[in-house]
Parts: structure tokens; sequence; C-alpha cells
């Protein structure tokens, strides 16, 4: 072939291949794709890799359609649960368009922003954004929650997710794939005396279980008390970042102590314990410290480590590993 004609055909497909570029850039066709792919939107709060819904409080309920209190209708959304404070990400890539006032009084969690792309269009409330206008990608970060327990002491605080169209979100809230492929969902044993987590029943001084009533009408138990011997050795249910002391009684007595565990898409706070220290990464299963002499304090209670959620939801399912597996 002459070389002037090889330059030629040289410039007109390099010619070609530009104007393809322009139309269809490389980056954007591949995220459209992407997109595409997802049949299920992303992980929405840092703590919570599966999506997981608020259940029951004494606010109402999370799931889609529940009744609202003083017959103000149906819930029109669902309520994403994530810890005050707690960093959120997109559900899908999409634009951003607020802010979005739900309670329109100015209250400590009244903001959000409605993202619509990718075939979805959807609200996040009680959460305040990163921005309020222009592009972002699924997973990307978008904000962090409000603190929703100032408003509403004692709530599951969460996130209030809602189509635009008020249809339920329920199934494109479920993960593609697990965020933990093969991860145990369930907690090691806790206490060396109690190979199964046996939850504590009823005494005097009350009942072990999540929910249980509180004496002298304070409340519900916000956590499970798992048994466990004065002095025996305190075990990690789950990897994780330690952090205290955490103080429940404030008042300096013999089982006032404790520490909380974040990771492994869990935190717990263990009190009545001691622990060998209050800062640094603990393995599952890794000796944690020892319980503390509870008979000192309360007299014939059925001693108890105290574990609750920090996002005060119940751990009572993520205990029941000690059922199927003895050590």
């Amino acid at each position: 072939m002459p070389a002037l004609s090889l330059v030629a055909l040289v410039s007109l497909v390099s010619a070609v291949f530009a104007k393809q570029l322009d139309t269809h850039p490389p980056q954007q066709h591949d995220q459209q794709q992407q997109e595409q792919q997802h049949k299920h939107w992303a992980q929405i709060c840092s703590r919570n890799p599966t999506n997981r819904i608020r259940g029951c409080d004494r606010y109402g309920c999370g799931h889609f359609g529940a009744d609202r209190h003083s017959g103000k209708g149906k819930h029109g959304g669902v309520d994403v649960i994530c810890a005050d404070g707690a960093t959120v990400y997109a559900p899908f890539s999409g634009q951003l368009s607020g802010p979005i006032r739900f309670f329109h009084n100015g209250n400590a969690i009244d903001d959000g922003v409605q993202i619509r792309g990718s075939g979805y269009c959807v609200k996040l409330v009680c959460i305040h954004p990163i921005r309020y206008h222009g592009h972002i990608y699924r997973g990307q970060q978008l904000g962090r929650m409000l603190p929703m327990q100032r408003v509403f002491p004692g709530i599951i605080s969460h996130i209030h997710v809602e189509n635009c169209d008020h249809s339920d979100p329920t199934q494109l809230l479920t993960p593609d794939v697990p965020p933990f492929p093969q991860q145990d969902t369930h907690w090691a044993i806790v206490c060396s005396g109690n190979p199964t987590n046996e939850i504590r029943g009823c005494d005097n001084y009350g009942c072990g279980y999540y929910g249980a009533p509180r004496q002298k009408g304070k409340g519900k138990h916000t956590g499970v008390d798992v048994i466990c011997a004065d002095g025996a050795t305190v075990y990690a249910p789950f990897s994780g970042e330690l952090s205290g002391p955490v103080k429940f009684f404030h008042n300096g007595n013999a089982i006032d102590d404790g520490v909380q565990i974040r990771g492994s898409g869990f935190c717990v706070k263990l009190l009545c314990i001691h622990p060998i220290r209050y800062n640094g990464r603990i393995s599952k299963g890794q000796i944690l410290g020892k319980m503390l002499p509870m008979q000192r304090v309360f007299p014939g209670i059925t001693s108890h480590i105290h574990v609750e959620n920090c996002d005060r939801s119940d751990p009572t399912r993520n205990l029941e590993r000690g059922k199927k597996q003895r050590v």
C-alpha cells in the first residue's frame, strides 16, 4: 500500500474513533452498564451492611405500611437502622436535589435529600447531606446520620427511606451480594461459664430478655442479660475496635465498668465487666476481661453481662450461636 494511502486510512480511523469517544465516554458508558446490572441498592448506612429495617419501639414500627400513631395513616417509607452520626452512602447513582424537610419545624433531624437516577427516585430523611445538588455515584459518601436520640429518646435511630412515588422500597434495599460472604451472623460465646449464651430469666430484680419492663416504671430493657458467674472470663463476641470505659450506673459501684466494641458490621456495649484494656483491636473469641462481682451489689440476682447494641436494637439473634456450637 502506498505510504500516502496508509496515512489517509490511519487518519480516517482516528477521526471515527475520536467521534465515538465524544459520543460515549468510556467511564460514563461503563458506569451506565454497571448501574443496569444492579437490581438492588447499595448499603446506605456505614453500620448497617444489610440495610436492616427498624423493628418496633414505643414510637412505632419501621416497615412499609406500618400504622402511624394518632391515626395518622400508614408509613409511606421504610426506616433503615442507622446510629446517630454514622456515615450515609448513596444507594444508587443519580442527581441530588434538596433540602427535604419532613418535620418543617427546624428540629435537629429536619433535613434530607432526594436522589433521582438509574431508574429510581428516593428521599432520604433525617440525614445531613454533604451537598444538595449535583451528581453522586452509588456507594459514594452522601452525608451523615443526624442526632435522632436528641429528638426521640430511646427510638431505634434510622434513616427514613421513601420512594418518590410512595411505593414500597423494601425489596430494593436487599443487597445484591451479602457484604460479608460466609461471615458468621452470630456472635461467639461471651462468658466462659455459659457456652450457649443463655439469657437471664426473671428474679427479684427483674427479667433479662430484650424489652422486659424495668422496675418503678423506668421504661423497657434495651439490651439482654447474658448469664455470667462473678469472676468468669469474658470473651469478645466479634472482632472490632475497643473504646471506653462505658459507665452504666455512674456511681462507682463494684460493677460500674464496661467497654464498647465496634466492627464486623456490629457495635455493642458489654457492661458489668472489667476489660483488659479500653482501646485497640480485639479478635472474635479473644479474652476481653472478667465478670465483675454483681452479687456484691445485687445479692441474689442472676449474675450477668448486660449486652446492648449501640443502636438499641435487639441482639438476641446474634447471641444464639452458642446453642449450635459448644466450646
